[in-house]
């Protein structure tokens, strides 16, 4: 679950009971574990717009640093971060001021300054739903815990990063407890292979959508005519 001290979060607050308490103590429920790897394993990187390249730069920076999944931080000074806590501090050092700090604020923010590109029919990465997917974007996720009532049913976002250059499989960046990279169970900031939930699976994919802001000034580029899920890199007879 991606953020298994929502319960006793909510049972703290009706008790009246203080926060801060059980958050520091999630900064030690579990040590980091987490996988990296350098821009130049990743396919087409340098065909990229430069903010794009920066901001993906950032985000593996990040998951060099050995953070935890924290729930309800995005400092990570504290040792670890949560999903939208990682989004936030990464756009955030992007230079974008007006991202929000809720997942489902961010996939709003995202649909009224961009476009959100709804997953609705998808049953695999293949499918035309993901023809607009490029590196850099914000990928939402709904379902992935027993969140408040949200206008936007939205409860976990990520970032794209694109291909693997070796394998193809496509890699996402962000925070979690429990997803997997390279078969392995990983907990914290840190990179994760992009997989559709399982067809019986309380989670489901919401949509993605670029970062607003983000590549307004910046020139036209490869990125436009790159279709990493739909076109899987040919490899060499």
């Amino acid at each position: 679950m991606f953020a298994s001290c929502f319960p006793r979060c909510l049972m703290a607050l009706m008790l009246g009971l203080p926060l801060l308490g059980m958050a520091e103590s999630e900064e030690v429920r579990r040590p980091a574990a987490v996988s990296t790897l350098d821009e130049s394993e990743l396919l087409d990187f340098d065909q990229q717009p430069e903010p794009i390249q920066k901001l993906i730069r950032a985000a593996l920076e990040l998951t060099r640093m050995k953070l935890t999944y924290v729930f309800a931080s995005h400092d990570p000074s504290r040792g670890g971060m949560d999903c939208s806590g990682t989004i936030y501090h990464l756009l955030q050092k992007a230079g974008i001021a007006d991202v929000p700090r809720q997942s489902d604020q961010i996939c709003g923010w995202v649909q009224k300054k961009g476009r959100l590109h709804r997953i609705e029919k998808a049953d695999s990465l293949g499918h035309a739903e993901f023809g607009s997917l490029r590196p850099g974007d914000l990928i939402f996720w709904s379902g992935t815990y027993d969140a408040t009532r949200r206008q936007i049913p939205v409860t976990h976002v990520m970032l794209f990063l694109g291909q693997n250059k070796t394998t193809g499989k496509p890699i996402i960046f962000g925070a979690s407890d429990g997803r997997r990279y390279e078969g392995q169970r990983r907990t914290g900031v840190s990179l994760f292979d992009f997989v559709l939930p399982k067809p019986d699976a309380k989670a489901s994919l919401y949509g993605y959508g670029s970062v607003p802001g983000l590549t307004a000034s910046a020139p036209a580029s490869p990125r436009a005519a790159i279709l990493p899920i739909l076109h899987p890199k040919a490899k060499a007879p």
